[in-house]
């Protein structure tokens, strides 16, 4: 993984200060400390297990290929939080990204997700990207404001299109973003 010179930055979030910087390999066993932190119901939804230390090597591996951004939030050299940009090496989607992001449950609410997301569309905007994507369950009205913020858009609601890890199924919200207006809304 390159060292990029935009990192690390530091942000004053809910009266602490937050270190922002890119996911290195050596942050494996931190971001799984940061992972099975998290409410049972904040994992409910994602499309990997990143509580499996499988799953989370490969997903640093991605990171490392250049495929995955990810932008971690650190504060007292503990993970609190990170925003991933994937995208798939599909010649069909090469426009598109997806936009997951994760805050420990003490610093919601305080602006860490918007700063979070901010760095990823600067990332989005530079490896062209036109639009990323967000899928959450349609039944997460708190992430869906979140987004809404954001400046996400629905777009499609799929039935019954996801599975929990208790076997129950949900409705999927696919919500957009235009990065081509990211600078143009600065």
């Amino acid at each position: 993984m390159k060292a990029d010179k935009a990192y690390p930055k530091t942000v004053k979030i809910a009266e602490k200060t937050i270190t922002l910087r890119p996911l290195l390999e050596e942050d494996g066993k931190a971001i799984l400390d940061f992972a099975r932190s998290l409410p049972e119901e904040d994992l409910l939804f994602l499309s990997f297990d990143i509580t499996d230390e499988n799953v989370v090597k490969q997903w640093i591996k991605y990171v490392k290929s250049g495929l995955w951004h990810t932008i971690i939030a650190e504060n007292d050299n503990k993970i609190v939080g990170h925003a991933t940009l994937l995208r798939t090496e599909q010649i069909w989607t090469r426009h598109l990204g997806e936009l997951i992001i994760l805050v420990a449950p003490e610093l919601r609410g305080h602006g860490l997700g918007s700063k979070l997301a901010f760095e990823i569309f600067k990332k989005a905007e530079e490896l062209k990207l036109m639009k990323l994507v967000a899928r959450m369950a349609a039944t997460q009205k708190s992430a869906i404001a979140v987004f809404e913020r954001l400046g996400f858009r629905a777009e499609a609601l799929l039935s019954d299109y996801v599975i929990d890890r208790k076997g129950q199924t949900h409705d999927l919200l696919a919500m957009s973003y235009d990065v081509r207006g990211f600078t143009q809304n600065l």
